[in-house]
């Protein structure tokens, strides 16, 4: 049975027929017959498309396109109905009739119907399905900082057809850490699936670019830059807490700073009468050399020692979370007739402090000294000094 919007869709059709043509529908012997069936297409958003209908036999018939989901007549032979620029019908004179729709947007997906004004009226469908690129949605980061400890979490939305899947990756490849309570890991990963990524009990080596990527097989692929940004209180080290050196040199003081959010750093004198910073001149030079974006290297030069360079110098680091300071003692050495130095022990809690820091280059006195500095604990290098002051003397 037909449907009546069907039925009701035919009789505007042959209305329109006759209004557009002057003549009714005269039937023949050979009734019109379809000779292929109407195809279905799948493109993606903006190419062009057409249906072909091929119909024999049709006499003083007409043909009418119409969109089946919303009953609306777009065609009567080559004349256009629908008031949509970008649709058309071209006829080859014989039994071929295509409507052609240019630029696909996503309205225009659906089926479509080739129809003969027969009593009953013939027809056939095809369908069109548009496929669009995935996109992401503008949505509101949550919580993309946090106290070390705390809790971050990204939400990322996409559209598309067909829906799109959504990825997670770190930049430069970096693996995505997820976390028990405590801070224990539970899981690494190199893509995390899924719309909403939520990191806990985050840690400084969690801060940086992470990218939401949401592809559905229609190029092109679309991705978005998000940073987490993890806050902790400055955290400073000195390399040699016990630096020695003799008269006229220049020394290089070495201190790592963690800090987030950016500090200010600072090098100064305590054992001055006031506690001035250390501003740059040609006695002072201060460098600074990030490793990454919450860790650098922050070097004091002092250039040519004189008897008043030496003291206690303070590298202190503080942000908005607090503040923290390590010492070095700078000590003159002496140098005896042979070329030994003469200088105190270096005290355990020193010497450990200084092989926990980020390898990097420390000052030293000699080759000798620096290779025996590394790899001797502290007891047996006193030890070993006491001995060569003992031959020396004999």
């Amino acid at each position: 049975m037909i449907p009546p919007s069907t039925k009701a869709a035919w009789w505007l059709a042959t209305f329109l027929s006759v209004i557009v043509t002057g003549e009714m529908p005269i039937q023949s012997e050979a009734e019109p017959e379809f000779l292929q069936a109407l195809e279905n297409h799948t493109v993606t958003q903006g190419r062009d498309v057409h249906f072909t209908c091929v119909v024999n036999h049709l006499s003083n018939y007409r043909v009418a396109w119409i969109k089946s989901d919303s009953k609306a007549i777009l065609a009567i032979h080559t004349n256009m109905v629908a008031l949509n620029p970008r649709l058309s019908v071209t006829y080859n004179n014989h039994n071929t009739w295509k409507l052609h729709v240019s630029n696909v947007q996503a309205n225009d997906s659906g089926t479509y119907m080739c129809q003969v004004n027969t009593d009953p009226m013939k027809s056939q469908m095809g369908h069109l399905t548009v496929m669009i690129p995935a996109d992401i949605v503008d949505t509101a980061t949550e919580g993309s900082s946090a106290r070390e400890g705390g809790s971050v979490r990204l939400t990322c939305s996409a559209t598309g057809v067909p829906p799109p899947t959504v990825l997670w990756r770190r930049e430069h490849n970096r693996p995505i850490v997820f976390r028990h309570d405590g801070g224990r890991e539970k899981k690494v990963v190199d893509i995390y699936k899924g719309e909403s990524l939520e990191l806990s009990h985050v840690q400084r080596t969690d801060m940086g670019a992470y990218y939401c990527i949401a592809r559905n097989g229609v190029p092109p692929t679309i991705s978005r830059r998000y940073h987490v940004q993890v806050h902790f209180i400055p955290q400073v080290k000195v390399t040699n807490q016990l630096v020695g050196a003799p008269l006229g040199s220049d020394v290089e003081l070495q201190c790592y700073i963690e800090a987030s959010p950016k500090a200010m750093n600072s090098w100064y004198r305590e054992d001055s009468l006031v506690s001035d910073k250390l501003m740059e001149n040609p006695k002072f030079r201060i460098t600074e050399t990030a490793m990454n974006e919450y860790s650098l290297w922050m070097n004091l030069t002092i250039k040519s020692l004189a008897p008043g360079d030496y003291g206690t110098y303070v590298c202190a680091s503080v942000n908005a979370l607090g503040k923290m300071e390590s010492q070095v003692s700078l000590h003159r050495l002496e140098l005896s007739m042979n070329g030994f130095a003469e200088e105190p022990m270096v005290s355990g809690a020193a010497w450990q402090g200084a092989r926990n820091l980020p390898t990097r280059v420390r000052p030293a006195a000699s080759h000798a000294h620096q290779y025996l500095t590394h790899h001797l604990p502290p007891q047996l290098y006193a030890l070993l000094l006491t001995v060569l002051r003992y031959l020396r003397v004999f």
